[in-house]
């Protein structure tokens, strides 16, 4: 079939598009990720004398890193809307965070839709595979005391054990607040087989939309930092009461990442921006704490059951387009997502003249020495 003068023309814009945007993102890292590290090193006394102050400018810089991230996708129309309870009620307490897992947009999402939920994002702990230490924005997770985990059955058992030890050195003493992990092990694509086999030889339900969730973190994560008494009650809707303020993980965040059509964006398309704009959707579910068993088998059945209820949702999001109301409620309401073009602009304008005011240092201290 020829191609017309006016399709090659689209090609052609939208190859100049992404060649502009790629260029800006390399760009992007070279100033703020390297400036994020000389702005820590140069604070480095201040960690000694006040490491509360320090770990509190960490997390700022480390929060508008994420939003250089989130920007990228904002521009290129890559939105989000919320549904489901309200996080913004829990911002301020101990949170985990269970997503499901079909691609690495789902990362930049999260990015992205956490920027205005208070402290959270300066306050947050990632468990992320080990490979993305090896990335661009590894040094900087390395920093701000994310953990790494190593897939596979061969280092499971090890790798909790340091999962458990990492927690207990840096979660608190660098006061975070939410843990996000991805309990699946893996994107969609790469799991569902081995899911579905697994499923089939245990009696457990089909599932095409999410795979079976693995228990280890999880545990580790509530074993680790669950206080020995909870007392965190949801009110009805969205509201959630707080009776005390006792330390430890007060919630369970269900994060269910829903894309149109089922098809997600991938790390190359929200930095190169060649796709349509998309709205994503985000369904979040809060569980107190104290409602979720401690016990291995009947922790696996619960964890089990809120990855069978991702599935029902996924299931009426690709043939409604929406999300299910609420038990009881007859409406589903929706929430758009909004960052401020305004503040993402002076964000990144601060990061470019970082990296122009170290790059003016270190020419000044070369002629100097040399």
């Amino acid at each position: 079939m020829a191609v017309t003068l006016e399709q090659a023309q689209r090609v052609g814009c939208v190859c100049l598009k992404a060649l502009l945007r790629f260029a800006f993102m390399v760009a992007n890292n070279l100033v703020a990720i390297p400036s994020y590290v000389l702005y820590l090193i140069m604070l480095q006394p201040l960690r000694v004398l006040d490491s509360q102050s320090f770990w509190y400018i960490e997390g700022v810089l480390f929060k508008w890193l994420l939003a250089m991230v989130a920007s990228w996708g904002w521009w290129a129309g890559y939105t989000v809307v919320e549904w489901g309870d309200d996080v913004n009620a829990v911002s301020e307490d101990e949170a985990m965070v269970l997503v499901n897992h079909q691609a690495t947009g789902d990362v930049c999402t999260l990015m992205m839709c956490l920027q205005d939920k208070g402290t959270v994002v300066r306050q947050m702990m990632w468990l992320m595979d080990h490979i993305f230490k090896y990335t661009n924005f590894g040094i900087v997770s390395l920093i701000h005391g994310d953990f790494f985990i190593r897939q596979g059955r061969a280092h499971r058992d090890q790798q909790l054990v340091l999962l458990k030890e990492h927690l207990e050195r840096y979660y608190r003493s660098r006061n975070r607040k939410w843990i996000v992990l991805f309990p699946e092990g893996g994107f969609l694509r790469k799991r569902r087989e081995t899911s579905q086999a697994f499923a089939k030889k245990n009696n457990l339900p089909f599932l095409k939309h999410v795979t079976l969730p693995r228990l280890g973190a999880t545990q580790v994560i509530l074993e680790t930092l669950v206080a020995p008494q909870e007392n965190g009650t949801p009110a009805g809707g969205d509201a959630v009461i707080r009776e005390s303020k006792s330390k430890g993980l007060q919630w369970v965040i269900d994060a269910t990442i829903a894309y149109p059509k089922g098809e997600p964006l991938d790390i190359q398309t929200w930095i190169l921006g060649y796709r349509q704009p998309t709205v994503t959707h985000v369904h979040y579910r809060i569980f107190p704490v104290k409602d979720v068993p401690a016990e291995p088998e009947a922790l696996t059945h619960w964890l089990y059951q809120r990855f069978i209820e991702k599935e029902d949702l996924l299931t009426h999001f690709y043939e409604t387009g929406a999300f299910p109301p609420p038990q009881g409620q007859t409406k589903a309401i929706s929430r758009e997502m909004t960052l401020s073009n305004l503040w993402l602009v002076g964000i990144q304008s601060f990061a470019f003249l970082s990296g122009g005011m170290w790059y003016c240092i270190f020419q000044y201290f070369y002629h100097c020495l040399f």
